[in-house]
């Protein structure tokens, strides 16, 4: 595996390394570093893009408040990772992800909605992350994340995540009831007040 593509990224946050990566599916994956990531092991995020929480700014999630907490944090450590994987709606597509919205808006939470439509609760796959985290030399990680099944997911396949790292952010009225799904059916590791 290898980066087709690079460049520096300057950001708010500091001045990343912008790195593409396609997989077999064409797909264009991106790892933002920043700093020498040997040694010690660095703070990573394994992100899934989601379009309407990163670009568009939707508060029914809190997927581009943990973006900007991920970056900020990697920012003030001065070293670190943030893998961007293009698996938007937890692996549903962009249009299934607003189909999954207009059933939310009649009552069902996030995992019922997915099951609605014939999808499973998360239809994500680690297996690209480990890859990118192997090619670049980190098998040891502190992991940004509230999901327990990434951690397992990134472990089972060779990955040690020595710390995981929480991201609780982006809390608001809008997305209280689908963080609060994702904490009771998905497990996510959150503290609702």
């Amino acid at each position: 595996m290898h980066a087709f593509a690079e460049s520096r990224l300057p950001t708010p946050f500091a001045e990343f390394r912008i790195s593409v990566f396609k997989a077999a599916d064409g797909k264009e994956h991106v790892v933002l570093s920043l700093g020498d990531l040997s040694g010690d092991p660095p703070l990573v995020r394994v992100h899934s893009e989601c379009l309407t929480g990163d670009a568009l700014f939707s508060l029914r999630c809190d997927c581009g408040a943990q973006l900007d907490a991920a970056l900020h944090r990697i920012a003030e450590a001065g070293r670190g990772a943030v893998l961007y994987l293009r698996q938007e709606g937890r692996g549903i597509g962009l249009g299934n992800k607003i189909r999954a919205y207009a059933l939310q808006d009649q009552g069902a939470d996030t995992v019922e909605a997915n099951h609605q439509l014939g999808f499973p609760a998360d239809a994500r796959d680690y297996g690209l992350a480990v890859r990118l985290l192997k090619h670049l030399g980190l098998l040891k990680i502190r992991l940004m994340t509230n999901n327990p099944r990434k951690i397992d997911a990134l472990s089972a396949d060779g990955i040690e995540v020595v710390e995981r790292v929480p991201l609780q952010t982006g809390l608001n009225p809008y997305n209280r009831r689908y963080l609060a799904a994702k904490q009771a059916k998905l497990g996510h590791l959150l503290t609702l007040p």
